[in-house]
């Protein structure tokens, strides 16, 4: 056995009422004057941790958005230069992470998150910015957070149409980790939990939102998947989910949930050993099937024609996603991704 693993300097909370040890995180790494952040609808919760934080608030900016536009990073830079903020606190899901992120990326400052979603993008050192209606991806130390605070009680109000796509984009992040081009296998291991956590969780979330011990397994799920996302390359379905995202500004979340069945199938033959521990997680005979059957239990569409794309969007993608090209077991194509894509957009079992 020969593999390389290195493991993310990021420290983590995990548990029930824990969100309020933040402002002892903030002190921990010296930050005076932190810039809160969140998107417009969870602005009440930002102005709650501002609260929480005391004389640590710097500034509050709730205007992130999907794709981290690089104008909203510049708006949300110039209010904390202005403020002379020494730090980050995000509070939210992918949008408010990424813009907390794309800020420590311009500025090294210190960043500590509290996730109120299952993204997973909180243990990663990716960016991912759009500008011009393009969205591209980077790897940097710099945007990797200091703290990680995880409290489950944060989910309870997240409702079923988020929690459920949220949910399988991180399972999306493990499935992809089985066959990375450098893959290993501690990481293949926290991916297999990872899949079997949000599996069994996801659908009792959707049943009752208030079931605090499924709301914890999730985030649990959510983690691993994140520090795998963050440890080890993605393929395709990253690779045309940031296509579909960035280009034809497609819900993050929902692209993700819809589209990891399909591009399942796409490497089906091409890796095996990731398609069998995936269907050992889901409890499935098949990777692809069982992840179909998950998404029509806890998806919010369940194909890219009810997200409004048309056949000629679909022509666009393909073109796009086959442009320098991530890492695949399976030969990237254009007809195989028309072909996938096709799928998806009927929404028929793969």
């Amino acid at each position: 056995m020969q593999f390389d693993y290195d493991g993310l300097p990021s420290r983590v909370i995990f548990g029930t009422g824990r969100r309020t040890e933040v402002g002892e995180e903030l002190d921990r790494l010296g930050i005076k004057r932190a810039l809160v952040l969140s998107t417009a609808d969870q602005s009440e919760t930002c102005a709650t941790f501002a609260a929480m934080i005391g004389d640590r608030l710097g500034a509050i900016y709730p205007g992130a958005v999907m794709h981290t536009p690089v104008q909203v990073t510049e708006a949300a830079m110039h209010q904390m230069q202005q403020m002379n903020c020494d730090g980050i606190l995000a509070v939210g899901g992918g949008s408010t992470i990424g813009l907390g992120k794309a800020i420590a990326y311009r500025t090294d400052l210190p960043q500590v998150v509290v996730p109120t979603t299952y993204a997973g993008s909180e243990m990663t050192p990716i960016l991912g910015q759009t500008e011009g209606g393009v969205k591209t991806t980077l790897r940097s130390p710099k945007v990797l957070p200091e703290t990680v605070i995880y409290d489950p009680e944060l989910t309870l109000t997240l409702p079923d149409f988020i929690s459920g796509p949220s949910g399988m984009n991180a399972i999306a992040h493990s499935v992809e980790a089985f066959y990375a081009e450098d893959a290993n296998p501690i990481i293949s291991m926290m991916a297999e939990e990872s899949v079997r956590a949000l599996g069994a969780a996801l659908p009792k979330v959707m049943e009752d939102g208030r079931d605090i011990g499924a709301r914890g397994e999730a985030l649990y799920g959510a983690w691993l998947a994140g520090a795998c996302l963050g440890s080890v390359g993605m393929a395709i379905h990253h690779k045309i989910c940031h296509t579909l995202g960035g280009s034809f500004d497609l819900p993050h979340a929902d692209v993700h949930c819809l589209m990891i069945a399909y591009s399942a199938a796409y490497n089906r033959e091409a890796a095996p050993e990731a398609m069998g521990r995936t269907a050992r997680a889901l409890g499935a005979e098949d990777a692809p099937a069982g992840l179909y059957d998950l998404l029509q239990s806890v998806g919010r569409v369940k194909s890219l024609a009810d997200l409004g794309m048309t056949e000629a969007g679909l022509d666009k993608a393909a073109d796009l996603a086959v442009q320098n090209p991530y890492y695949n077991p399976r030969p990237v194509t254009r007809n195989g991704v028309r072909e996938m894509l096709q799928a998806a957009f009927e929404g028929r079992r793969p």
